[in-house]
């Protein structure tokens, strides 16, 4: 018996230090584990750090670019800063004015105001310019009634792979067209002027040149064809009639002339014989 109880008390001391080895075996593989989570969090939150500053950055480097179709009478580029600012960032704006011509129509009729056309505006997100464009697009301006343009509805377009510099490109590519075109407007004023200049000058001397001849030819004594046609019977009994009328005629003028004559020499003896007559009487 005092065997058997010494051989159970030796037993129990190596079991005892045989799980506490196996305990601290355990707490050893759980610490090693801990760090190698805590290694692995570490690493992905040194990730997402050094991932959001390059995705900040490459949303501010890529600008939208909305196209606006409607430009309301009065609109000017502080207001349209001002109604979409509210949706994000705004960079540069540019409204195309209104024609030469439509102005001066304007200035005519007494309104001295420029209008705008058609606009384009730049978000510094193209996120925001596409999410302002679908949410926008034919929406009114104003958002009460009395607020100012409520009456007109946005003309939005987001341009897909454009950017400022196709605009500037076309503004001055527009420019130069415009400059040619005036140029060409202008050399062919010149042209037509020149040519009614010459056209004035050989009609001048053209003139001139009929007026010498004209002159040569009234003192150049030229020979002058005369001749007579033979006349019908007719005429030559008619010119017969014409003078013989006209001989009675004359003698019958002769009558009168002399009828007349002494009707006068009569009248004036009468005179004298009745003025003779009241002389004596008064005597």
């Amino acid at each position: 018996m005092d065997a058997d109880e010494a051989s159970v008390s030796s037993a129990e001391p190596e079991t005892e230090t045989q799980s506490e080895m196996m305990m601290e075996e355990d707490r050893m593989s759980s610490d090693l584990v801990e760090d190698d989570a805590s290694r692995d969090q570490a690493s992905e939150e040194k990730a997402a750090v050094k991932k959001t500053p390059t995705s900040c950055q490459d949303r501010k480097c890529v600008p939208g670019i909305v196209y606006l179709g409607h430009i309301p009478p009065r609109l000017r580029p502080k207001h349209l800063r001002n109604m979409l600012s509210v949706y994000g960032e705004i960079g540069r704006i540019f409204l195309q004015p209104e024609d030469h011509l439509v102005r001066r129509k304007k200035k005519k009729s007494g309104l001295r105001r420029c209008d705008f056309t058609e606009g384009w505006v730049e978000f510094r997100d193209k996120r925001v310019a596409k999410r302002v464009a679908a949410s926008l697009h034919n929406t009114p301006m104003g958002t009460r009634k009395r607020q100012r343009f409520s009456s007109d509805l946005w003309c939005i377009k987001y341009l897909h792979r454009f950017q400022w510099t196709h605009l500037s490109e076309r503004l001055a590519y527009e420019q130069t067209v415009l400059q040619q075109r005036l140029r060409t407007e202008v050399s062919q004023a010149k042209r037509e002027t020149n040519f009614y200049l010459n056209n004035v000058e050989k009609s001048t001397r053209m003139d001139d040149r009929g007026r010498k001849g004209r002159s040569q030819a009234e003192q150049v004594d030229t020979k002058l064809w005369e001749f007579t046609q033979r006349q019908t019977e007719e005429e030559i009994q008619n010119n017969k009639k014409k003078k013989h009328n006209d001989y009675v005629n004359q003698k019958n003028r002769e009558k009168v002339q002399l009828i007349q004559q002494k009707s006068q020499s009569n009248v004036s003896l009468l005179c004298k014989i009745f003025n003779f007559k009241r002389d004596l009487r008064s005597v």
